[in-house]
Parts: C-alpha cells; structure tokens; sequence
C-alpha cells in the first residue's frame, strides 16, 4: 500500500487530493493544525474505504512539522508522496497580505516561514527515505501569484515564487535520484464566490492535476486557470 501525506489537510483542496490518491490505493496521513479536525476527515474518508490518519502540527513550528511526518511514516511505514499546501482560512495574525510598496522584512519574513521554509521542512523530513528507495514525489502547492503576481498579494507573492523557485530547482536535481519534484499553481479561486472577473473552480476539478503529475513525473510545473 503506498500513503500520501497532505501537508494543510483540511476540507477543500486536501480533502480532494486525500480522495483522488485514497480511491487509486493510498492511505493517507492528514496533517493541519487541529486534531478534532483532521479526526473528522480521517473518519470522512474511513466511510468511503480509505484509509486515513491525522497528524496535529503547525507548519510554522517546524520541530511539530517534522515530528508530524515522522509519526505519519512510522504509523503508515513511509511516505511515498508528500503534498504540502498550507493555506490560512481565516485571518492569521502575522501573516495579513501587504501590496509590493508596503512589503517590509516584518511581513515578509512570516510569508517565507509559512510558505518557504515550512516546505523545505517537510521535504527534509521524507526526502532521505524517497532518496534510498530511489522512488518517490514531492508536490507543493501556491497560488497563482506566484506565477503572474497580483499587488494586493505583494508579500505573499513574494514568498511562493521563492518557493516556486526551489520545487523547480528540486525537480531538476532529484529526477536523476526517481524522485519527482514540482510545482501546482492554482490561478483560480477555489469553490466559488471569489472576486468579480477572477475565474473559479472546485476542489474536485483541480486534484486530478496531482495525480497527473505523480504517475506523468515529466513536468515540474502546472499553472492551473481553468
């Protein structure tokens, strides 16, 4: 059996991608904040046969994060597709958007522990075994701004290209090792209701993309628009 483990598990995009890899034989390892959340989805997913398993950390402790994933490998018996995509909901203190003329170190530097930092934690929490099992994949996630950047989102934009950059460089390094590195960006509001003339799509559309890149491992970016 091979797990995944979703890093920002909650009930949209991690739900979906938890049922896109659950249904092709996955079991997976939830990871978010919250533990009576992510035991509410694990027992979602138990009712349709998937096996699942939630793993409380914060992505900005990175001790929690890593112990987080230590745990999922331990319980599942390794990790063969890390997903990270950590995305607040709500507002969080410390990490409120800034427009690029209003970015400073101060809120800049959350973003890049959030968004950065957090994934360069998870990836060294899996990559040795991936890297010694010659066989593994490496999928993160930001928003389209990342990409084609938008000024409300300066400081944030700033962050997930960073991180953009690194998955890119990751895929070119780890292909000769068969392990799959790349990179998701969603340039749609997810499940509707977003701003005027910004297009919109549902979880369920955007998670096949993942898998697609699990089983294509030729590609080391999707921008997703629609």
């Amino acid at each position: 059996m091979s797990v995944i483990a979703i890093v920002g598990a909650g009930p949209g995009m991690g739900l979906a991608i938890a049922r896109t890899f659950g249904h092709k034989a996955f079991d997976v390892a939830l990871i978010s904040r919250t533990q009576d959340r992510l035991d509410a989805l694990a027992a979602q997913l138990g009712d349709e046969g998937i096996t699942a398993a939630g793993f409380a950390a914060d992505v900005m402790d990175r001790p929690s994060l890593t112990a987080a994933l230590q745990a999922a490998a331990a319980r599942f018996g390794g990790i063969d597709v890390l997903e990270y995509s950590p995305a607040p909901h709500s507002p969080v203190p410390g990490l409120d958007p800034a427009v690029p003329s209003q970015v400073t170190v101060d809120n800049l530097q959350p973003q890049i522990d959030y968004n950065l930092y957090g994934a360069i934690t998870a990836t060294a929490a899996v990559l040795p075994a991936m890297r010694k099992a010659g066989a593994g994949t490496l999928l993160f996630t930001t928003g389209g701004g990342s990409v084609n950047p938008i000024p409300m989102l300066g400081n944030v934009n700033a962050a997930a290209a960073a991180l953009r950059n690194w998955v890119i460089n990751l895929h070119a390094e780890l292909a000769a090792d068969g392990v799959q590195a790349a990179h998701v960006a969603i340039g749609t509001w997810i499940g509707g209701g977003g701003p005027e003339g910004i297009p919109s799509a549902t979880p369920e559309q955007i998670a096949p993309l993942y898998w697609d890149l699990h089983t294509s491992r030729d590609q080391a970016e999707i921008l997703f628009t629609g």
